[in-house]
């Protein structure tokens, strides 16, 4: 398994475009997604992509935000489309195979660093307005 490190933050003006990448060799039975850290605010899930397919994503960022993988590169991505200044902090690519990990890297439940194995360091992601 490669060490996550997530790549593609920057700072965009409202209503910009990023894309966060994440190289996941190794993680093939694991369910991968992003979360974030706002300031002033707690650890908070934002998508989540299982092994079998399924995603889901946090209601503030459905619509906006899209996670995938490229399989054959092993590369996991989120695109990040209109965004919006309350959308930034740091951006941390993460893996987990606990029976919750799906919901809380997707922000379907409060974040639990117990249902995450590993995370990488994190990408800054700014939005000004």
């Amino acid at each position: 398994q490669v060490q996550l490190r997530e790549s593609g933050g920057g700072s965009v003006q409202t209503g910009g475009t990023l894309r966060l990448s994440c190289p996941t060799s190794g993680y093939g039975i694991y369910c991968m997604g992003w979360f974030r850290q706002r300031p002033g605010n707690k650890r908070e899930g934002v998508a989540a992509l299982d092994s079998d397919g399924t995603i889901e994503y946090a209601n503030s960022v459905k619509g906006r935000f899209t996670i995938s993988k490229d399989n054959a590169a092993n590369i996991l991505f989120l695109q990040m489309d209109r965004l919006k200044p309350e959308d930034t902090g740091i951006y941390y690519c993460a893996a987990g195979r606990g029976g919750h990990t799906l919901y809380v890297l997707s922000g379907l439940l409060p974040f639990d660093q117990n249902d995450i194995e590993t995370w990488g360091q994190g990408t800054q992601v700014t939005v000004t307005s």
